[in-house]
């Protein structure tokens, strides 16, 4: 403050009003003070910022899932990149950690509101009995859930979902038209909030068409277990004509081993991804898959976390549901 109140010619307390926006001086010495500032290169302190109720300038997003999985989860990385883009437009930071479990995660959320460490947080992979609301509740957090359906019993924290359970009725019967009657899903960590949800409106679709040999196996995302639950579901007495899996990863793993086990996609067994990505036009053949703008739902994301942080309301938000893109992995079943 010395440095900037001798090279802009004013006091010491013009320099705090201007920087801190306050009233006392005039808009001429606000800019003079702003352009002396940006040239001996000042910063606010965050951690002074936080002490004095000001905010810390940055918002927290944890991970609770096995962090091999994250490098090759395009998902994730293009949430994250929506989310980043709008937060440098507001000069916010992003405090990222991975999590060992649900527990250690709400330990995460505890210290850093005690700590004053961010103003905001943005949860995702909601639980069919999650404890992070409530808590996120009490402590007073600001935060926006990714991907859960809408709660009313927080009406303080905002939500921005996707229509699984469409999206999943969506695959089954454009499968089902195809004439598949034998359908598995190799689906995603088991107890997520999107993952039972894809797994009730499989069964729920499976019972509307009276089929029987429909089955949903979870996992934890990752290729290996892809692999490994494609060979378990082939193997087996009655083995499917058609594999949903709950990500690209997976799907690309899974028609790998498919292919090992002398299998032809799509003239044998059909395949959809869940997530399209680049991917899933690498190999062949080409995955059908389901089709969103990840990176616009992190942007969405982002947008009600500032939105609460300015005082706004929390607010439902659906974007719009995954469309389906068929391509080459998708086909009759032979003899229909």
């Amino acid at each position: 403050m010395k440095d900037i109140a001798r090279r802009a010619g004013v006091s010491e307390s013009a320099v705090s009003f201007a920087l801190n926006g306050r009233p006392g001086v005039s808009e001429v010495t606000r800019d003079r003070v702003r352009r002396v500032s940006e040239q001996l290169g000042w910063r606010p302190s965050t951690a002074a910022r936080a002490l004095s109720g000001e905010g810390a300038a940055t918002v927290g997003f944890v991970l609770a899932r096995p962090a091999g999985t994250l490098g090759v989860d395009s998902f994730f990385l293009q949430l994250v990149s929506g989310i980043q883009e709008v937060l440098a437009e507001r000069h916010l930071g992003l405090l990222f950690q991975i999590a060992e479990d649900i527990d250690d995660e709400c330990a995460v959320y505890r210290r850093w509101w005690a700590e004053h460490r961010v103003d905001g947080v943005l949860v995702v992979d909601p639980r069919t009995d999650d404890p992070r609301p409530g808590l996120l509740d009490e402590l007073g957090l600001p935060a926006v859930v990714i991907g859960g359906a809408p709660d009313e019993r927080h009406p303080g924290l905002s939500t921005v979902w996707a229509d699984d359970a469409g999206a999943m009725a969506a695959v089954v019967d454009g499968l089902y038209a195809l004439g598949h009657r034998r359908i598995a899903h190799i689906a995603g960590l088991p107890g997520l909030a999107h993952t039972e949800r894809r797994i009730r409106t499989l069964r729920a679709e499976a019972e509307r068409r009276g089929l029987s040999e429909v089955q949903s196996v979870p996992t934890d995302y990752s290729d290996e277990a892809g692999a490994a639950v494609t060979r378990r579901v082939l193997d087996g007495p009655a083995a499917p004509t058609a594999l949903i899996y709950d990500n690209d990863v997976m799907a690309v793993a899974g028609v790998a081993a498919a292919t090992e086990l002398g299998y032809a996609v799509p003239a044998d067994v059909s395949v959809v991804a869940w997530e399209d990505s680049a991917l899933c036009r690498l190999v062949k053949p080409w995955l059908s898959a389901l089709s969103r703008d990840s990176v616009e739902f992190g942007r969405t994301a982002a947008r009600e976390l500032t939105t609460l942080l300015d005082g706004g309301p929390a607010r439902a938000v659906r974007v719009p549901v995954p469309r389906l893109i068929e391509r080459d992995s998708t086909g009759v079943v032979r003899g229909v």
